[in-house]
């Protein structure tokens, strides 16, 4: 649903503190981002070191995504998968949403009962400024009772006191898990609940981050009471990290340049280049998100973007607007596997691998990927008559090159500075946006006040959406720790086959598999800590498996029935899903071929990275 319809839909008082609430996590948000680029400033232009920045810029990055959770939980905009809800008649859709909000009721009393728990206990303070860590485990609680506030408004269409009687329900269901846990789930053991619960509720349509945290409550009820406090140390805990806040500052800088218009400029390149090939339209397509993979690192919002602009110039110059949808579509995925690609980010997080190792090991495939699609296009296009245009001149060529210059720079100042140890890939990720801000305020002279307010909110609302995912794997992952599961899956598979490439592809089947259902970053919160060591284990180097764990799961982005990135091209383009769905299907060939060579030829990978890498 719209954030805008659904916050409008509710009372004044939820609209007011919505607002206030995003307008205060988008503060904190710019304001992380001025205090890491403050720390590169002092660090190479004074040679003067601070040791404060990184610590305050955690600090106001966990504010500003545990306060986002509650004005997403109001705009019902957190992640989830879509199966079945749309289809339901009217009487079943309404039992459903009220299944929903009680699950996020029960996982936000979760947050405050032993968010404040934990928040009591802990008697440390920072490093540098000497803050109590309290107020930084405040921000769980805090986040979990907004959103329970938000959670008593009326449900839509329903009378005034439904929305305090979901959170009513979903009190007493919390209190009853808590107090019946050990009788309920018998001698189950707490990966079981874990993995029966979060899967049980992911399917059912619940946001991931709720379904994760519900799950992990469940898995710990049987246990001492004590055991509980880990839910929300553990969420504090993932997301007071200096390289997640690598994240916002991409989503940031990309969403800056997308309102000064250097798509425009990227497109009009891509055309110039390759416009007069076969199908020129369509290798431009790929062209221009090879080109702004470099820039955003998310394959929605290129999705997005790139269809709106070309699908439907392509079908003016008669390209079939399915197959329009369903090129775009293969080739955003892109933005995740060319450098600054925010999967590589989460991974290398979740993984405790180097953000420049991976952004080095990962040219390659992704190069091989764009070639890869770019044959397919020229196949198709000499069957379907999809000719080329006129070659540009050396005039026109170059002054569009001059004027996508600035955005193609960019690519190479993060690859090359994190590389080269200028700058971590968080502060390249903060450089970004001072670069993004002074290209489209001063060279594209695209970005408005309004724009640019317009842009700072969707960028923090992405981040929140997938940082608070990322908050509530932890927990997940400590569970299955605790549990042995990972040394448990390393065991049986070791059983099945001794052979790292036969693993490999089986992992693959895996994670196709897994991809048809799940999200690309819900699946990576919980399968790389199960994963990382079982191939590890088996001698596979963790930096190749994570290119192969997201080529896999970008792939997942555009089957049925989950296919995220063939919705948005679909809707933004104007075509039926199932014809571009379709259509598809030979660009998902090319990317599965190039995923066998990546998996059997470790050397695409490794070498780079022991040439050229960190």
């Amino acid at each position: 649903m719209n954030d805008i319809a659904r916050a409008g839909g509710m009372p004044r008082p939820y609209r007011m503190l919505d607002r206030l609430l995003e307008t205060v996590s988008v503060g904190l948000m710019l304001a992380a981002t001025a205090i890491v680029i403050l720390q590169v400033f002092c660090r190479y232009v004074l040679n003067a070191s601070l040791p404060w920045p990184e610590e305050l810029a955690q600090f106001l990055f966990v504010w500003s995504v545990f306060l986002g959770l509650a004005f997403l939980t109001a705009r019902e905009r957190h992640i989830s998968i879509s199966l079945f809800g749309a289809k339901m008649p009217p009487g079943a859709r309404t039992v459903h949403g009220i299944v929903l909000r009680i699950v996020a009721v029960i996982a936000c009393v979760v947050l405050v009962v032993h968010g404040i728990d934990f928040m009591k206990r802990a008697l440390q303070v920072t490093p540098a400024l000497r803050i109590p860590l309290k107020y930084l485990f405040l921000a769980v609680p805090a986040g979990g009772a907004f959103g329970l506030v938000f959670m008593t408004a009326p449900l839509p269409g329903r009378g005034w006191w439904t929305g305090i009687a979901s959170v009513v329900a979903g009190v007493a269901a919390y209190f009853a898990m808590r107090q019946l846990g050990g009788t309920l789930f018998g001698e189950a053991s707490s990966t079981t609940i874990l993995m029966v619960f979060s899967l049980v509720l992911i399917f059912a349509e619940a946001p991931i981050v709720y379904a994760l945290v519900v799950g992990s409550f469940a898995a710990l009820t049987p246990l001492p009471p004590l055991m509980l406090v880990t839910i929300t140390q553990n969420m504090s805990g993932a997301l007071d990290s200096f390289t997640l806040l690598a994240i916002p500052f991409f989503i940031l800088a990309a969403a800056v340049m997308n309102a000064g218009g250097i798509t425009v400029r990227i497109v009009d390149l891509a055309f110039h280049l390759v416009g007069h090939l076969r199908g020129g339209l369509a290798q431009a397509n790929i062209v221009t998100n090879v080109m702004l993979a470099g820039v955003s690192g998310s394959s929605t919002a290129d999705a997005s973007a790139t269809a709106k602009l070309l699908v439907p110039q392509m079908e003016r110059h008669g390209y079939a607007r399915a197959f329009s949808c369903a090129l775009t579509a293969a080739a955003s995925t892109l933005a995740n596997l060319i450098p600054p690609g925010l999967g590589l980010i989460i991974y290398a997080a979740l993984a405790s691998v180097s953000v420049g190792a991976l952004f080095v090991g990962t040219i390659v495939p992704g190069l091989m990927v764009a070639a890869a699609l770019s044959f397919v296009v020229w196949l198709i296009s000499g069957k379907r008559g999809y000719g080329g245009g006129t070659r540009s001149g050396g005039g026109e060529l170059g002054h569009a090159f001059l004027l996508a210059l600035p955005a193609l720079c960019l690519p190479v100042a993060i690859v090359g500075g994190v590389r080269f140890g200028v700058f971590t890939a968080t502060e390249a990720g903060a450089v970004a946006v001072v670069f993004a801000l002074f290209t489209g305020a001063l060279i594209y002279r695209g970005l408005t006040a309004e724009n640019l307010t317009h842009a700072f909110r969707e960028a923090v609302e992405d981040t929140v959406a997938v940082a608070v995912i990322i908050a509530a794997s932890s927990p997940f992952a400590w569970i299955l720790t605790f549990e042995q599961a990972p040394q448990k899956i390393a065991a049986w598979l070791g059983a099945l086959t001794g052979n790292a490439i036969v693993l490999l592809l089986m992992i693959n089947l895996f994670l196709i598999f897994v991809g048809l259902f799940i999200e690309m970053i819900a699946a990576m919160v919980i399968l790389v800590p199960i994963l990382v060591p079982v191939v590890a284990a088996a001698g596979v180097d963790p930096l190749h498996f994570g290119i192969i764990m997201v080529m896999n799961l970008v792939i997942g982005a555009l089957t049925p029935p989950l296919g995220v990135l063939v919705f948005t091209t679909a809707r933004v383009g104007g075509a039926p899903s199932t014809e571009v769905f379709r259509a598809i299907l030979p660009f998902i060939a090319a990317q599965l071929i190039v995923l066998l060579l990546v998996t059997m030829i470790p050397q695409l990978t490794m070498l780079p990275i022991r040439w050229f890498g960190p």
